[in-house]
């Protein structure tokens, strides 16, 4: 099984980009993992509904290959540490290799994304900024590794 973690857009932020980093790094080692930065689109060039829609185009064909599509969504189901060890243990035990997440740009994600999700995953009912919600991620996959793994980080 392997991650594969697609970003619209660069993370700006210096220490949350060094987060990503880090995290990405430290779940590699438990599962292969990507992070591919696809080129967001800017609301100078159209409308929101246009740019989501384009958004949504490169992140489907990006993943079009995958097994499973994981999109983020507030509406989506929202596992504490434990029960993500137990999904991430499910598709390990289905065989799956490659699992995709799919994170929206600033202005969310379009609804054909949503539609096309294998899954839907919630980090929290708070809000917080796509580039966050990069770290976020990783640090939950990281953790939930280490659970499966039987390590203390998550104690």
């Amino acid at each position: 099984m392997k991650f594969t973690l697609l970003f619209l857009g660069k993370t700006r932020e210096k220490y949350l980009d060094q987060a990503v980093r880090d995290y990405a790094e430290r779940l590699n080692r438990f599962v292969p993992t990507k992070l591919v930065v696809l080129k967001e689109k800017h609301a100078k060039k159209g409308d929101e509904e246009t740019i989501k829609r384009k958004d949504a185009e490169m992140l489907l064909e990006a993943s079009k290959d995958g097994l499973l599509r994981v999109a983020l969504d507030p509406r989506g189901k929202q596992p504490d540490s434990e029960e993500l060890a137990t999904i991430l243990s499910g598709w390990e035990q289905q065989g799956l290799r490659t699992i995709y997440f799919l994170i929206g740009g600033h202005l969310g994600l379009h609804e054909s994304v949503i539609q096309e999700a294998d899954l839907l995953l919630s980090l929290s009912r708070l809000t917080f900024t796509h580039e966050m919600s990069r770290f976020i991620l990783l640090e939950q996959l990281y953790r939930a590794c280490t659970i499966k793994a039987g390590h203390n980080y998550h104690k």
